[in-house]
Parts: structure tokens; sequence; C-alpha cells
């Protein structure tokens, strides 16, 4: 090997192929075409002659360090040297290029492996966490055996104890139907007794007033028979017996009144507020339209019964103060006559009312082939039970409601499309009723993000003043 590098050194071939690359440098662009070609040829030929020179060198040191010596040498650097002079040889990389690639990619096969040996730790850890966790689920799937177990055995038991609360339901609504029935007869005979007190009343009347006349007379009669025309000593007839004022009918049913008629605002709220909603859906698919009309239906039957209330009333009371001189006031024998005579309020005006406010109403709209006259019955309830309500003492009304008002959890509650988390009111669906301005039945209204956005909405269609009949 020696004999073979001292000859390589002594033959001068890397001078001479300098010397030939400077020459050729130099005459470069005064050569022909052919010429430098052949000068290209030689300076090949000449560095594949160095070349052979250096592989046998490089063969004769390999032999020499044994079998295995050297191999890593020429996997890390000889044979990425080879692969990337055949594959690339018109790239034009200078040789230290090359040198960099072959390092990185040792480095590269040296962090592949620190990688591989890390994963293969991390493998073994997983595979103890997955050996844990079955056997967690083992232990959770055996708890879970026995909560079904106990499961079972609970269903069991409650399926016994529902049975038995059945029964006790059974009896309950047998006891409540015939409470009520006491009930509705108690109410029967305490208007029968109402109306024979009020009888008994008018007869001890109209016997005082007799008893009056009988002494008026009695004396009249006395004088005429007097034979002396001398002054005798009149006698003034006995003044009426007091008496205590009892109170009237109104007073007296007041009570189960007020419980009758809240009861029917809740059914009104419950059945003929879905029947209308469900008939109004069969014209109209936007379910916010449907609830307006009927919240507007609802304000619109209180405010129409509360004027023909206060024109009731002022005729009856035009009409009794003309003849009235009972022991009661004015205000309750007014108020009897028209707890009396409810039936001669004239419903079918105030629904004709309501109706004709409605098709002016610019918050609600309805197609133009049909009428609100569609509502009448719901609009005739709702007239009847707020009528009744005028005449309790307080009476009842319903709380004034607006767009865009805060919520209040007192006031109403929450239908099942609205927000719980929106603080306005976008719109209601059903009023709450009042008893001097204290919320006794809660009304509904709609809760959602963005409440005084507003909101486009068809125009209503012009309708006639007043309603088809």
């Amino acid at each position: 090997m020696a004999d073979s590098l001292r000859r390589l050194i002594n033959n001068e071939s890397c001078r001479i192929l300098q010397e030939k690359l400077e020459s050729w440098y130099k005459d470069y662009h005064i050569n022909s075409c052919d010429q430098n070609l052949n000068r290209c040829c030689e300076i090949i030929e000449m560095n594949s002659m160095i070349q052979g020179q250096l592989f046998t060198i490089l063969n004769q040191t390999a032999r020499e360090g044994g079998h295995y010596a050297g191999v890593e040498t020429i996997k890390s650097r000889l044979l990425p040297w080879l692969g990337t002079c055949f594959s690339s040889t018109t790239s034009g990389r200078p040789f230290e290029t090359s040198l960099s690639l072959i390092q990185e990619s040792i480095e590269k096969e040296r962090q592949l492996r620190e990688f591989a040996s890390t994963r293969n730790h991390e493998l073994q850890q997983l595979e103890k966490e997955l050996n844990s966790t079955r056997l967690q689920l083992t232990l959770v799937q055996q708890d879970l055996a026995e909560a079904q177990m106990a499961l079972e055995d609970t269903k069991t038991k409650s399926a016994t104890t529902l049975l038995a609360a059945e029964d006790e339901i059974v009896h309950l609504k047998a006891a409540l139907k015939a409470s009520q029935a006491q009930e509705e007869s108690a109410l029967r005979n305490l208007d029968r007794l109402n109306d024979y007190e009020q009888q008994v009343q008018i007869l001890k009347d109209e016997i005082a007033i007799l008893g009056a006349q009988k002494s008026v007379l009695h004396s009249r009669l006395a004088r005429s028979r007097s034979p002396s025309p001398r002054r005798c000593q009149s006698r003034s007839p006995s003044p009426l017996p007091l008496r205590s004022c009892s109170p009237g009918r109104a007073r007296l049913t007041n009570a189960a009144r007020h419980a009758h008629l809240v009861a029917r605002f809740s059914e009104i709220y419950t059945q003929e507020r879905l029947d209308a909603q469900n008939l109004l859906r069969t014209y109209i698919d936007d379910l916010e339209i449907v609830q307006r009309i009927i919240y507007v239906a609802a304000v619109e039957s209180f405010h129409a019964a509360k004027m023909a209330f206060r024109q009731f009333k002022m005729r009856v009371r035009k009409t009794l103060s003309l003849t009235y001189s009972g022991p009661e006031s004015l205000e309750d024998t007014v108020l009897d006559y028209i707890v009396r005579h409810e039936d001669l309020y004239d419903v079918q005006a105030s629904v004709n009312e309501v109706i004709r406010a409605m098709n002016i109403n610019p918050k609600i709209s309805f197609p133009p082939e049909v009428d609100f006259i569609m509502i009448s019955s719901l609009i005739r309830e709702l007239c009847r039970v707020a009528f009744s309500m005028q005449t309790l003492v307080p009476p009842l009304d319903i709380a004034f409601g607006a767009d865009g008002e805060l919520f209040n959890e007192s006031k109403y509650r929450r239908s099942y499309d609205s927000d719980f988390t929106a603080p306005l009111v976008v719109y209601h669906v059903w009023p709450a009723l009042i008893e001097n301005d204290s919320i006794i039945v809660k009304g509904e209204a709609v809760s959602k993000r963005g409440a005084l956005l507003p909101r486009s909405r068809s125009p209503s269609p012009i309708r006639s003043g007043s309603p088809r009949l």
C-alpha cells in the first residue's frame, strides 16, 4: 500500500492534472468547440486514472484491516458519496456539500435510532397502562353487574309501591270528587240562603212600612171621631226600626266567585286558547304571529269588558237612584243587581268591539281571505270572565305587558322555546292576572336574545270597520 501511494506521489499526476485545468481555463474562449471537448476528455481520462489508483489503495488498505475492518467508514462515507455522484453527475455540487449531506444523513440515522428507542420505551409504558386499564374495566364491569342486579331489585320494589300509590290516588280522586260535590251543594245552598235572606229583608221592610201606615191611619181615625174641637196632641208615627246593615249578595259570594273566576281564567288558558291556536295554525305557519294574535285578543277582551261594565253600572245606578231608599249603600245595591243580572250583559257587542280593535292593531297580521271571527268563541269566554271579574271586591285585571320589557320571574313563565338566559321579553303569549297590583296567576312570555331588534313583518290587510256576523 505504501509503495502504491509513493508511486502515485512520484507520478505527479495530480500536478499535471492541475496544470492542464489551468491551461484549459486560459484558452477556453479561444479554442473551438471540438478543442474544448478534447481537452475535457483528456482531463477526465487523467482523473479516472488517478481515481483507479486511489481505489486500488483503498482496497489494499481495507484488506490490511481484516475481514470486517473499514465497513462503517465505507457505509457512512464512500457509498453515500458514490450514490450522490451517480445520481447527480451534472449537479455541479462541490465536495464540501456532499460531505455535509453525508454528516446530516449520519446525524439523522442516529436521531432515528434514539427516536426508535424512545418509542419502544413509550410503547412498553402504554402496554403497562393498557393492562392496568383492562383490570379497572373488569372491576367496573363487575360493579355494573352488581348495580344492575340492585336496579332490578329496586324496580321490583318500586312496582309494588307504584301499585299501592295508584290505589291511593284512586281513593283520593274519589274523595276529591265527593268534596267537590259537597262544595257545589254548599254553594247552591248558600245562594239559596242569600236569596231567602234578601226576601226576608224585603218582607221586613214591607211590614215596617205597613205598620207605619197603619199607625198614621189610626191617629187620623181617632182625630175624626173626637167630639170636642179642642186641639189634641197628635202622636208622631213611630220611626222605622233601625236594622243592622247586612252585606248583600255580591259581598257574601265574593270569595266563591273569586275562586271560580280564577279557575275559569286558567281553564281558558289550557283549553280555549290551545283550540284557537290550533285553528289559527291551519292558516298561519308562523307560531309567533298566532300567539301574538291570541295575546292581543285577550288584552282587547278585558278592555272591552271593562268598558261595558262601567257603562252598565252607570245605567243601573241612574235607574236605582231615583227610587232607592234601602238601608244598604247605593253602590252595594248596584253591585248586587249586576251580580244577579249578569245575563243582561251584551257580550256580542264586546266581541264585535274586540274584533274591530284587532283589525286595526299594527302588531298582528292575518291572511285576507279569513277573519278574526274564527276565534270569536275564545273572545266571548274572555269577555264574560273579564266582565264578571269587575264585580269582585277588589276587581281583577290583567297586567300590562310591552315587547322588550325586562323579564319578571314573578310575573311570567318562560315558554318552552325561550332562551332561559335572555333578560328581555320578545313577545307575550298570555297575560298575567293581578289583584291590587299583586300577581295571582302568572302569564307566559317568550324571551330571546336581541329582543329589541326590529323584526320584519308583513303588513296587516285592510279590513272593514265592523266584523262579519
